[in-house]
């Protein structure tokens, strides 16, 4: 499937935040593969054995956006970085109901190749990584959020860029500098 023009995307949030409660049914179809894209890629990163599937994700995000109808929209990034913030809360919280459920145990380790290489993004421990992201956060804002869109969002470079308004120099830069840090706590937290 085509990605939808952005315009189409933007027209359609602008449209539900000014009231009109069909636009959210419309802008769905255009948004689902790549917010099941995501969500596919997101689950990679998980355990072996995960119960969510990426339709199930991806429709729990949108009964999360249903509620969001308060919220002032901007365009499709805006959308894509607020559905990322949603995958990140869902999978965290499925991940420590999981662990509960477990008291406290089978998590698995999080490693740095399993956080930064795509094709190694198994058994991870979404709960650790929330955890280490709140403290870069505390840190540094702007680094903790563009983590969660890379990681969680899956977007790329120049929508990265876009979402923080910053340049593509600064996303790389920063994306460095962020996977170092993490590394370092993440390491030290094993």
């Amino acid at each position: 499937m085509e990605t939808p023009p952005p315009n189409a995307v933007t027209r359609l949030l602008l449209e539900w935040r000014s009231g009109d409660q069909g636009a959210l049914d419309r802008l769905m179809p255009l948004v689902y593969a790549e917010l099941r894209r995501v969500a596919r890629q997101c689950l990679r990163h998980e355990r072996s054995g995960h119960t969510l599937q990426p339709t199930a994700l991806v429709h729990e995000a949108y009964l999360k956006l249903v509620d969001l109808r308060r919220l002032k929209w901007q365009d499709r990034a805006h959308f894509f970085a607020v559905s990322a913030q949603l995958i990140r809360r869902i999978l965290v919280d499925h991940a420590r109901r999981h662990a509960a459920a477990k008291r406290g145990g089978g998590v698995p380790a999080l490693t740095f190749e399993g956080l930064l290489e795509p094709a190694l993004k198994r058994d991870l421990n979404v709960v650790a990584l929330d955890d280490t992201l709140s403290r870069l956060a505390a840190l540094d804002a702007r680094q903790a959020r563009l983590v969660e869109l890379r990681f969680f969002g899956g977007l790329n470079v120049a929508e990265t860029a876009e979402v923080l308004g910053v340049s593509s120099a600064t996303v790389k830069r920063e994306w460095q500098t962020a996977k170092a840090w993490l590394y370092r706590e993440l390491r030290a937290g094993t």
